[in-house]
């Protein structure tokens, strides 16, 4: 039987990776409602609700690392006693980090060098910028075109950024090769495939 549980993240891109990490769990679980895009501020502000609201329903939530490290960060956005059917997981550093940690995949979205791709994606300082340097010398023109901004925009990303992202996720990300370079990404698909909710009477 399946365990119905709710997600909350980021943006779309922290969406697409939490579900595809649930679709390849050791348990079966039924996604109900996704609370999605009001970015890591959003998140801080409501994980308190999400954490009261696990009483009912089974979160999880999923965030990029905002602190020195995880531990110290799940201890400032939540200093109240986490409910147990809520799970706090976070990408070390960004959500970037886990695709770029699929070295080969991502080498061959891109078509670019997999000597290119880093060994440990966790210790990379600021993974959004690393993967926009890397689609800057992609062969892939509206690949490229999609994830990098344009020359003349004050936007950080490309228009097409998180789109692209996320269909590397849902078709071609390799999660197994990723958790080899990744530990944040290694734990938390473990402890998603051990995540066993308290049944709610």
């Amino acid at each position: 039987m399946a365990t119905y549980v709710n997600l909350a993240v980021e943006d779309s891109l922290s969406e697409a990776v939490l579900r595809r990490i649930i679709e390849q769990s050791r348990q079966q679980y039924a996604i109900g409602f996704c609370y999605c895009g009001g970015g890591y501020i959003y998140l801080k502000q409501k994980i308190p609700g999400f954490n009261n609201a696990a009483k009912g329903t089974p979160f999880i939530v999923l965030a990029d690392l905002e602190a020195e490290c995880p531990p110290s960060q799940i201890r400032s956005w939540l200093p109240v006693d986490r409910q147990p059917n809520l799970m706090f997981r976070i990408a070390v550093r960004e959500i970037e980090s886990w695709l770029l940690a699929d070295r080969t995949g991502f080498a061959a979205f891109l078509g670019i060098s997999k000597s290119l791709l880093p060994r440990n994606a966790d210790e990379i300082n600021d993974p959004k910028q690393r993967l926009i340097g890397l689609a800057k010398r992609s062969r892939k023109r509206a690949r490229r075109e999609a994830i990098v901004p344009s020359p003349n925009s004050t936007a950080k990303i490309g228009r097409g950024y998180n789109g692209e992202l996320a269909s590397f996720v849902r078709d071609a990300w390799n999660i197994e090769e990723a958790m080899k370079n990744s530990d944040s990404l290694r734990r938390t698909v473990n402890a998603i495939g051990k995540f066993q909710p308290i049944e709610v009477e």
